[in-house]
């Protein structure tokens, strides 16, 4: 009897033990159940959303927002929506669920490198500005420039004289034109500046040719007030152009290296206090054989003065020029072939490094690396002319007519492949875009055998050679 009765009170347990965990089960099931449930629903929507599976996780994985910010932390700029490439590589982070709900964290997109840390060596090209201040035909230009040429560099010249011809008064209408342009192509801007106006000059100068100002602070505050009105937007500054020719540097004090220099230190000083990451380039002096220290120095001797002023100090590149003759950027000039069939006879009978683009440029980098320097070569303007479809050429420029358009399509490309090669050059810029027709294809105008536009707005061969070669570059930087 005793037996039954324990029996039974352990049946009872066991039934009372299964009926609470039944329960218990029941609840907590029931609890995880409407808390994930409520969790698939979009808030406010009502609507649920499906759970995701391997494939709907890499699929939003791949599916991400790539920002390219501007060279300034200052400048603003719109993100675009980017599908990346299928093979590349998802990273999928493994996060443990908490009791409460906590806030995503915000990724902080990496920033490209500025102008001054980017040290791809890079091709860009001189534009000028549509003279009717079109914005069709200047987006027209630019989008060529990027879309076309797949390039992301523009250099524009601004004649600081015309810009800001009375004191404190600066006429805006050119950079407000040809800036949102250059914005909406995302296009890297080089502006060179030159031409200090009278009143900013020495005093009993000679006002009729170009030269610098009495202090070089007012240049450098000229450029301040640059930045300061387009911020973020300007990436690389040429401070002056041929600073070796008295019709570009009428002074004073003759054609003065170490003034040069000082107005080259004022300047870095006000751009590296306002934008760290622009580019100082310092004035790219010109090739030239003559040198009777009045209208002209060498420009290997005034080189070698500005490296001994502290040119190395305040230039972040070297600026070079160098506008080719009629002679292929492979030669240097000892070694330049004789062509019996030029009509322009310089590199073949007066052997000197100035027609030579090869031996220029080396002899840049050759002064640079004997003064310990490692600073490279900005060539802000580089190109060769041909005057084959310009019906003649004007007097001195004879070498425009013994190279054909073939030649010209040839030599450009090639130029960049050495420079590429060469390792000393950071950016340079093709000598020159559309000077054709904004100058009415006149042979009497320097620029025009140089422009890559020709008679009846024709691009010449050179332009499809040197989009040929971009592309290459492009594919094969990008890999």
């Amino acid at each position: 009897m005793v037996t039954k009765v324990v029996h039974k009170q352990i049946r009872g347990f066991v039934v009372i033990w299964l009926v609470i965990s039944f329960v218990v089960v029941m609840v907590t099931f029931l609890a995880i159940y409407f808390t994930y449930t409520s969790e698939r629903f979009e808030p406010g929507s009502g609507n649920p959303l499906p759970l995701a599976t391997a494939e709907t996780v890499v699929e939003a994985a791949t599916e991400v927002m790539v920002v390219l910010p501007s060279a300034s932390p200052q400048a603003t700029f719109s993100p675009t929506p980017t599908r990346l490439a299928p093979t590349m590589p998802v990273f999928l982070e493994e996060i443990t669920p908490e009791p409460t709900a906590t806030p995503v964290p915000t990724r902080t997109p990496i920033p490209t490198a500025l102008p001054v840390e980017d040290r791809r060596y890079e091709v860009g090209i001189q534009v000028e500005q549509s003279p009717d201040f079109n914005a069709a035909n200047q987006d027209n230009w630019y989008r060529s420039v990027s879309a076309d040429l797949g390039m992301r560099w523009v250099k524009q010249q601004l004649r600081w004289d015309q810009l800001e011809p009375e004191a404190g008064k600066i006429d805006w209408r050119l950079l407000d034109f040809v800036m949102p342009s250059a914005q909406k192509f995302e296009i890297r801007m080089l502006l060179s500046i030159v031409a200090a106006p009278n009143w900013a000059r020495e005093p009993d100068v000679d006002l009729s040719k170009h030269g610098p100002p009495a202090d070089p602070q007012s240049f450098a505050d000229f450029v301040a007030a640059i930045l300061t009105r387009y911020p973020g937007q300007i990436h690389a500054i040429e401070v002056w152009n041929e600073q070796n020719l008295d019709r570009e540097w009428t002074s004073a004090h003759g054609l003065n290296a170490e003034r040069y220099v000082a107005l080259l230190r004022a300047t870095s000083e006000t751009v590296k206090a306002l934008e760290p990451g622009i580019i100082v380039i310092s004035g790219a002096p010109s090739p030239t054989g003559i040198d009777d220290g009045v209208t002209a120095v060498d420009d290997f001797e005034y080189m070698e003065r500005q490296i001994e002023a502290g040119l190395l100090e305040w230039a972040d590149c070297v600026g070079a020029h160098h506008n080719g003759y009629n002679v292929s950027p492979d030669y240097r000039y000892l070694d330049i072939p004789d062509d019996p069939t030029a009509i322009f006879r310089g590199p073949f009978t007066n052997q000197h490094h100035s027609w030579s683009f090869r031996s220029t440029l080396e002899g840049y980098a050759q002064r640079i690396s004997a003064a310990g320097g490692d600073t490279k070569l900005c060539v802000t303007e580089f190109g060769w002319p041909s005057s084959e479809d310009l019906g003649g050429a004007r007097q001195g420029f004879e070498f425009s007519l013994d190279n054909t358009l073939a030649e010209q399509a040839e030599w450009i490309p090639k130029a960049m492949t050495n420079m590429e090669g060469w390792g000393f050059v950071w950016l340079a810029f093709v000598w020159n875009f559309n000077f054709g027709p904004q100058a009415g294809y006149d042979i009497t105008n320097d620029n025009v055998p140089y422009s890559l536009i020709g008679p009846d707005f024709t691009f010449r061969p050179a332009y499809d050679s040197i989009r040929a070669w971009q592309q290459d570059y492009l594919a094969r930087s990008d890999s």
